[in-house]
């Protein structure tokens, strides 16, 4: 499909299967409990987009352009995110595997109370990173650069690089409740 305009549309439930989206717009489009399985996106566009507890596997999505996406207690297997800008993406609750989310610029990344098992952010430049109370395990942020992180007590099955361990230093003495002098 070649510049679908989905805008405001009720897909809520919607199965979306060997799906090629390019160019599509689901700004407002409802797609609560929608599921995208082995589909690619290319260049999507949503100032809001709306598909909490969704359901995503094997699919690609390029150099999207989201605003707030509210992608809440969804379940994402084998995803992966190749560049783009993304304002607010909220994974709250969500359940992520074997998921890839290369250059991207992400300003909040909602991981709170998710579960992630081997994922890596790849060279994305992330605001703020929400952890608070997420379930971790071989979850890369090695090359990407973070501005700002809370939920440190979720860091357990993080791994980092050591430049970004030197940044993470003051948060974790902090945290700890370490005084350093």
């Amino acid at each position: 499909y070649s510049r679908v305009a989905a805008e405001g549309m009720d897909l809520g439930g919607s199965d979306f299967i060997d799906c090629e989206f390019r160019g599509a717009a689901f700004n407002e489009a409802q797609l609560r409990g929608s599921s995208f399985r082995d589909c690619i996106l290319e260049e999507l566009y949503a100032p809001v987009l709306l598909a909490a507890r969704s359901t995503w596997r094997e699919v690609e999505i390029r150099n999207a352009r989201l605003g707030s996406a509210e992608l809440y207690e969804s379940g994402w297997q084998s995803v992966r995110i190749d560049g783009g800008k993304l304002d607010f993406l909220n994974l709250r609750g969500a359940k992520l595997t074997d998921v890839l989310i290369s250059g991207c610029i992400i300003n909040e990344l909602d991981l709170g109370s998710a579960t992630g098992t081997r994922v890596a952010l790849k060279d994305c430049t992330i605001g703020s990173l929400d952890l608070s109370g997420a379930t971790l395990k071989d979850f890369d942020l090695r090359g990407s650069e973070l501005r700002g992180i809370s939920g440190l007590g979720s860091l357990g099955g993080v791994v980092i690089d050591d430049s970004q361990l030197g940044l993470l230093a003051p948060l974790l003495a902090a945290h700890l409740g370490i005084t350093v002098l």
